[in-house]
């Protein structure tokens, strides 16, 4: 290799190795490829072609397959880094001074990684293997959420912004990711999250309003409810909840789903998130008891509070088909001559006033005509589907005498058949 490329090259794998707190921004798939590509085309003193071009691929290839550029790809990284400065930057408290200057230094050095665009790395390997004129790296579509170190000329002064940042957004996995859900033991993100526009959903505006002031509560720091949604099915309980991650994601909520069967580690659950910045809702879908179940007891915990206080950043949303969560037999009333249990309804109403510990109740009824009627025409205008209104309305009828009745849920079947039928070339 040329001398006068081989000294910014040194420079820059020095500036690497010298990270502090953000060493972990280059412990992924294309930092690695990033540093190997550095080290092979300055460290070999033979000049092997072959590897520097393998090394240029196999950047390539992981940068493509995250869809982005070196620059972007390593905002990202730098904005969803967990180490113990972002962390402590989450916190009110002030940072400790040397953290702070270990912070600074960091940014010094990935700002001269960054500034390594994609035209000089490519320039790199021409001076190397100049009989080959290989594509520049990918631009990528994906854009940071944070534009400071995207324009600041000196990273370290962004320190303050960045700061603000951690404490709104998070870091590491609730930086990531705004849908997650509990797992083995963990909490983990979903990739690809059911992504559902509030907009898109029509009918039930009085319930829509009372969740939504009630998540602005949560958002804003005062002491949200809990909430039951209980109805009808496909009356759109649960893609109203889902709906709130997009429209407050970027404020700092998160969802997180908890199935039935994890509901014995809903304690656990809430202490993990109770230090943290975001605010989180707790869904619950689907929620109901058979009588011999016993998991409802660590959810009673959370939703009345122990001799730990109730955190003011973690709310519980559950849907269920019954307003009485416990499935109740007419054999478990108490008989006078059944002398087995002396104090019968109070096992009774223990049961039955697991619903009333949520602060707020909606009632999802099932929909009539007319409400069905309005949500097929504004899911088909959602759509761009262009039929005759009354055509619309009579086939959307005849669906619903067929299928699972009047619902939001139907109405979205219908919607996604008729689309395809229209979109789908006649044979």
């Amino acid at each position: 290799m040329a001398k006068s490329a081989a000294t910014p090259v040194q420079m820059l794998r020095f500036q690497a190795a010298s990270l502090l707190v953000y060493q972990n921004v280059l412990a992924d798939e294309v930092g690695a490829a990033f540093l190997d590509l550095l080290d092979t085309v300055d460290l070999r003193g033979k000049e092997d072609k072959i590897a520097c071009l393998q090394a240029y691929g196999r950047l390539f290839h992981a940068l493509a397959k995250v869809g982005r550029s070196w620059q972007s790809h390593l905002i990202h990284r730098i904005l969803e880094a967990e180490n113990p400065f972002t962390l402590q930057a989450q916190s009110p408290m002030a940072l400790p001074e040397g953290l702070a200057a270990a912070a600074r230094h960091d940014l010094e050095c990935l700002q001269h990684l960054y500034q390594c665009s994609a035209v000089q790395i490519a320039s790199l390997l021409k001076a190397i293997v100049a009989k080959f004129s290989l594509p520049l790296l990918p631009e990528g579509l994906a854009r940071p959420p944070y534009s400071c170190l995207e324009t600041a000329n000196h990273w370290p002064e962004c320190l303050s912004d960045l700061v603000t940042y951690y404490q709104k957004n998070g870091v590491g996995l609730f930086a990531r990711f705004r849908a997650l859900r509990w797992q083995a033991g963990q909490i983990v993100g979903i990739a690809s999250p059911d992504s559902i526009d509030l907009d898109y959903l029509v009918g039930y505006e009085t319930q829509k309003q009372l969740l939504l002031k009630n998540t602005e509560f949560l958002l804003a720091g005062y002491s949200a409810l809990h909430v039951l949604l209980y109805g009808s099915r496909g009356s759109g309980k649960s893609s109203l909840v889902k709906a709130l991650m997009s429209r407050y994601g970027d404020q700092g909520l998160r969802l997180i789903e908890v199935t039935k069967a994890d509901l014995e580690h809903l304690p656990t659950i809430v202490e993990t998130l109770r230090s943290l910045p975001q605010k989180f809702i707790l869904f619950v879908d689907d929620l109901s008891f058979e009588e011999d179940e016993n998991s409802y007891k660590a959810l009673k915990v959370v939703l009345e509070g122990n001799l730990t206080g109730r955190p003011q950043n973690v709310v519980i949303y559950a849907t269920s088909n019954r307003k009485h969560l416990i499935r109740e037999f007419f054999g478990d009333r108490p008989d006078p001559s059944n002398l087995d249990e002396v104090h019968a309804w109070d096992t009774v109403q223990e049961k039955l006033s697991l619903s009333d510990r949520f602060g707020l109740t909606l009632t999802f009824i099932p929909a009539d005509q007319k409400t069905y009627l309005r949500i097929v025409h504004h899911l088909a205008q959602q759509s761009g589907i262009c039929i005759a209104p009354e055509d619309l309305e009579r086939r959307a009828l005849q669906w619903v005498a067929h299928h699972n009745g009047r619902s939001g849920r139907t109405a979205r079947q219908f919607i996604d058949f008729l689309q395809a039928e229209i979109a789908l070339p006649k044979q």
